[in-house]
């Protein structure tokens, strides 16, 4: 009888124990952001997983005394917080305190984990923040479309498995419902935007419209270019004409100057004599 109560006693405090390590998920995550937390991200099917398990657990009973909460999340039950913490490698360690995230890359024993407590080695790593913050807007959007993801390797399961359908007869009838989301997608988007930047009545105009405006411009442009070649061609006829006016003017000047200077048959002797030293 005393053994069998042993036996209950020890049970108890076996589930006390492990009840230290807190399990996260989608729905309760939100509290990461409250106290000083150390959060494993798991797979159960990665073996060093499996080997950080016991140490795992023999932490979160230190928790009280360390006056931290040590928790767990299985990426595979939860996909959108694999996401949100952008885990690429397994196992994966955070330490957050007042919703302060930093990624932990020492060894995994449980005195390097003590250590980095209760030494506060964590204030030497950097904090995650920007857009690859947790608790950001980015990381959530993209925590959407891990669970997106997960959502549909399901449904090609549920279709390979249940209803014994060729891999490529599920990719094809993905490929169909992504392209029409897309094109339902697009459409919304465009209606959105026509709705919210409405066009101006005078913009619209309708195919034939905008034709005969095009020959509209066309005409315009040509009998500009007419016109232009037109003055240019009276601009030169008036210089010709000028040109010679003026060789006719100089030549009757000539002329009349030889006619001057030659002296008449009936002048004078003198006088001849006096033009003939002018024109020397």
């Amino acid at each position: 009888m005393f053994s069998f109560i042993k036996i209950i006693l020890l049970s108890i405090l076996l589930t006390s124990v492990a009840s230290k390590v807190v399990e996260i998920d989608e729905e309760n995550w939100p509290q990461l952001l409250d106290g000083e937390w150390m959060v494993e991200f798991f797979a159960p099917w990665c073996p060093a997983c499996k080997s950080l398990e016991s140490v795992w657990a023999d932490f979160g009973t230190w928790s009280n005394d360390l006056s931290i909460k040590v928790a767990k999340v299985d990426v595979v039950k939860n996909p959108g917080l694999s996401g949100r913490f952008f885990v690429t490698a397994l196992p994966t360690i955070y330490h957050v305190n007042k919703g302060e995230f930093r990624r932990y890359s020492g060894t995994r024993d449980i005195n390097a984990f003590m250590s980095f407590i209760e030494d506060k080695k964590w204030a030497d790593i950097d904090v995650i923040s920007g857009w690859k913050k947790p608790d950001g807007v980015a990381m959530g959007i993209l925590s959407w479309f891990f669970r997106l993801s997960h959502f549909l390797k399901e449904i090609n399961n549920t279709l390979s498995t249940q209803y014994g359908l060729p891999t490529w007869v599920s990719y094809g009838l993905f490929a169909i419902a992504t392209i029409i989301l897309g094109a339902v997608v697009g459409l919304i988007l465009v209606c959105i935007i026509d709705f919210i930047w409405p066009q101006k009545p005078m913009q619209r105009q309708s195919f034939s419209e905008v034709q005969e405006k095009d020959k509209m411009i066309k005409r315009s442009n040509e009998m500009i270019n007419e016109d232009l070649v037109d003055d240019t061609g009276n601009n030169l006829d008036e210089n010709n004409d000028d040109t010679s006016e003026a060789e006719k003017n100089s030549g009757s000047d000539e002329e009349e100057d030889d006619e001057v200077k030659e002296p008449s048959p009936k002048a004078s002797p003198d006088v001849r004599k006096r033009r003939t030293r002018k024109a020397d």
